[in-house]
C-alpha cells in the first residue's frame, strides 16, 4: 500500500511539474499539421512545403524534456540573395534537454559552430560565428565557402569573423538562413520589417513573419532554450531582477574598443571595419541591473519564473537591429548539457499542449497603419497562440477577405487596392474568443 501511495504521489507530482515548468509548456507545438513554405528569388507566390512545422512532440520524465522537431518554421523562409543553394530542410531532431539546468561554477564553456539552442519552434539557435577568419600568415580571410581553410579542425584563429554584418544579404525577411539545410537564426528572431530602422530590404519583395514582434511596453515572450538549459527571452525586460523598474530595453555588456589597428589582423578599414570580427568587442561592466553578463544573460524575474531565473535575452540597439553577441556568448553561463537522441526513451510522459481555452485580448493584437491607404496589417505579440481565422469585414457585415493566422505566425495582411475608401472591421476568432478592430480605409482621392 505504501509502495502504490508514494508511486501515485509521484505521478502527481510529476503532473503538477509539466503544468508549470516553462521547459515542458513553452514548446509550439504543431496540432493542426501546418508545413513550411519558402520563397523563391523572383517568384511572387510562396511554395507550399511537405515538411511539418513547428515542434512535433513534447515528452518528459523526471529529469529531461525531449522536443521533437523537423528545424521549419511556419513563417515563410528564404530567398537567400548571397548564393547559397540551400533551402530550408527537415532536419527531424529530438533534442533531450534538462529539466532543472545547473550554473557552471568552473571555466565557462565556449559557445561552438552549429546548434547551440533551440527556439520554442524548433528552429536551431547559432552564436556569432560564420566559419571565416583572418589568415595572418597570407594575410587574407579563410574558411568557409570559397575561402581557403584556415588549417586543420581545431585551429584556432585570433580575429573570427561576424556573421551578421558579413552575410546580411544572405538573411531572408526573419534574420536567419540555412547551413547545409539547417535553418537558423544568430540573432533576435524578428523580422527586419519589424525594426525601427531597417537594415535589409528583403522584407519589402518577399515578407515574412519571424518568430516574434517587439513591443515596448511589455516583457518580450520566452522564445527559446540554449544548450545549457536555461531560458531565452526576447529584447525586452523588466528594469530590475527583482521584477520592477518597468518594462526596458535589455542591453548587452560588449562595446566596440574603437581601436584602428589589429593585432596580427588587419587594420580597420571600410572592408574590415570597426565590428567585422567578434574580436572587436569587448566587455564592459555596468551597474544598472537591465545591463548583461559577460554570457549576454541574467538572474531576473520573469512572466514565467516569477521567483526568478537565469536567462539569456536577444539583444538588440536602439533601433531595435542586432546587437552582438545577439543572443547567448561568447561563453555559456550554465553546464551545458543537451543532446540530440535518436528516439524518444520509455518511460517518459507525452505533454498534450491544450490551446481549447485560449483567450487573447486588445493588448496582443494591433492593427496598422490606421487610417491606411494601401494595406492593412494585423499583428499579434504572442507566440503561443492556435491557428486563427482573421476576416475583413465591411461596414455593412460583408465579408471581404479571410485568412488563416497560423500558429507560429504574427502577422497577416489584407491589400486595399480593391477597397472603397470607409470603414471596415478586422474580425479576429479561434471559435472562443473574438476581437473587432475597427480601421479606416482613406486613399486620399
Amino acid at each position: 500500500m505504501k509502495k502504490l501511495l508514494s508511486y501515485l504521489l509521484l505521478l502527481m507530482t510529476m503532473s503538477v511539474f509539466a503544468q508549470t515548468n516553462p521547459a515542458i509548456t513553452s514548446w509550439m507545438q504543431n496540432t493542426t499539421g501546418v508545413t513550411g513554405s519558402h520563397w523563391v528569388a523572383g517568384n511572387s507566390t510562396p511554395t507550399n512545403d511537405s515538411d511539418l512545422a513547428n515542434v512535433q512532440s513534447v515528452d518528459y520524465d523526471t529529469d529531461w524534456v525531449y522536443v521533437s522537431a523537423t528545424g521549419i518554421p511556419a513563417y515563410i523562409t528564404g530567398p537567400f540573395q548571397d548564393g547559397n543553394p540551400s533551402l530550408a530542410t527537415a532536419q527531424n531532431s529530438i533534442f533531450k534537454m534538462p529539466l532543472v539546468p545547473t550554473q557552471n561554477t568552473g571555466t565557462s564553456t565556449d559557445t561552438t559552430p552549429g546548434n547551440i539552442g533551440v527556439f520554442i519552434n524548433g528552429v536551431a539557435l547559432f552564436d556569432y560565428r560564420d566559419g571565416v577568419a583572418w589568415n595572418d600568415s597570407t594575410n587574407n580571410i579563410c574558411g568557409g565557402p570559397g575561402n581557403t581553410p584556415c588549417g586543420p579542425p581545431g585551429t584556432v584563429m585570433d580575429w573570427n569573423r561576424d556573421a551578421i554584418p558579413a552575410e546580411m544579404e544572405g538573411f531572408d525577411c526573419n534574420k536567419a538562413h540555412p547551413a547545409m539545410g539547417n535553418y537558423h537564426h544568430h540573432q533576435n528572431p524578428s523580422a527586419f520589417d519589424m525594426d525601427l530602422i531597417e537594415v535589409s530590404d528583403v522584407c519589402d519583395t518577399y515578407p515574412a513573419d519571424g518568430l516574434y514582434v517587439i513591443d515596448i511596453n511589455a516583457h518580450s515572450p520566452l522564445i527559446g532554450f540554449a544548450y545549457d538549459g536555461f531560458p531565452i527571452y526576447g529584447a525586452y525586460g523588466y528594469a530590475n531582477a527583482d521584477g520592477t523598474g518597468g518594462v526596458v530595453r535589455i542591453q548587452s555588456s560588449y562595446e566596440l574598443t574603437g581601436a584602428s589597428t589589429r593585432t596580427n589582423g588587419p587594420n580597420v578599414s571600410a572592408t574590415y571595419f570597426d565590428g567585422y570580427f567578434r574580436e572587436d568587442y569587448i566587455f564592459a561592466s555596468h551597474s544598472e541591473e537591465y545591463y548583461l553578463d559577460e554570457h549576454n544573460g541574467r538572474f531576473a524575474k520573469t512572466p514565467e519564473y516569477p521567483a526568478g531565473t537565469y536567462a539569456y535575452y536577444a539583444t538588440v540597439d536602439a533601433n531595435h537591429n542586432s546587437a552582438y553577441p545577439y543572443v547567448v556568448g561568447p561563453t555559456f553561463y550554465g553546464n551545458v548539457t543537451t543532446t540530440t537522441v535518436g528516439s524518444v526513451p520509455g518511460g517518459t510522459t507525452n505533454y498534450v499542449l491544450s490551446t481549447s481555452g485560449y483567450i487573447f485580448n486588445n493588448s496582443t493584437i494591433k492593427t496598422y497603419p490606421n487610417p491606411t491607404a494601401e494595406i492593412i496589417t494585423l499583428q499579434i505579440n504572442d507566440v503561443s497562440h492556435p491557428d486563427l481565422k482573421v476576416q475583413l469585414v465591411s461596414i455593412s457585415g460583408q465579408l471581404i477577405s479571410e485568412q488563416t493566422l497560423k500558429k507560429g505566425s504574427t502577422i497577416c495582411n489584407f491589400e486595399t487596392a480593391a477597397l472603397y475608401n470607409g470603414t471596415y472591421f478586422v474580425v479576429v476568432t479561434n471559435g472562443l474568443s473574438k476581437k473587432t478592430f475597427k480601421v479606416l480605409v482613406n486613399k486620399g482621392f
